[in-house]
């Protein structure tokens, strides 16, 4: 059976706690990955622990939402960090996109969807008349004609990408069960494996607590 994929949401600002994070989720069984959201790289000392990370996967979390020369330009102001994946939403549009990608170099480009954190009556708060699950779809076909390098979805939207989008799916939302918190539409790990995932995101189901002791309830949870 082929490893899993896990990129670890380091959702803080304390290097310490990220070191301990990478040093804990050493593990033979799985692949981890290491995701850097806004308040870690815009940090006192974020950005150079980034750049000083060797031989691990790096995913920058910036979600980049502009017109497409600042999108570019914001691509080529993060080139020192070697990031292997950078984010940004694709409803900054088709010529954003485009620009963002240009520039990226070795660095992948993965589209943001729709939040995890939002839902139907989410949306048409906010002016969305599509559903959920139109709304990505089309996205998804935007993201494949700025032909990006992989896309980040919920995991009960991960069918639908994979008709019209054929790279790497990333998927946040996962819970070792269910019940929700301030994300609204999730799944297990093994249901978003299930359903087509390359990548899962999870943060605090392995952060929070023993992190040696969380990782091996998720391996045993897969194996099941």
């Amino acid at each position: 059976m082929k490893k899993q994929k896990i990129f670890i949401a380091c959702d803080t600002t304390s290097i310490e706690k990220i070191k301990k994070i990478i040093k804990e989720t050493q593990n033979s069984k799985l692949i981890f990955g290491y995701k850097f959201g806004l308040q870690f790289l815009n940090s006192k000392n974020g950005r150079k622990f980034v750049s000083s990370l060797k031989n691990k996967i790096t995913f920058g979390d910036y979600k980049l939402a502009d017109i497409p020369n600042t999108c570019a330009s914001a691509i080529k102001a993060v080139r020192d960090l070697k990031l292997n994946y950078i984010t940004i939403h694709i409803s900054s549009g088709l010529k954003a996109l485009k620009a963002a990608k240009k520039v990226s170099g070795k660095t992948k480009l993965i589209g943001v969807t729709i939040l995890t954190s939002l839902d139907n009556k989410s949306l048409k708060e906010i002016g969305f008349e599509k559903e959920v699950k139109k709304l990505v779809l089309h996205q998804a076909k935007l993201a494949s004609k700025a032909k990006l390098d992989a896309i980040v979805c919920s995991p009960q939207e991960i069918k639908i990408v994979k008709k019209v989008f054929k790279k790497e799916i990333i998927t946040p939302g996962i819970r070792f069960n269910t019940k929700t918190d301030d994300q609204k539409r999730v799944v297990t790990p093994k249901q978003a494996y299930n359903n087509g995932s390359d990548w899962l995101v999870i943060g605090r189901p392995i952060t929070k607590g023993n992190i040696k002791k969380n990782i091996q309830t998720l391996i045993d949870h897969l194996s099941q």
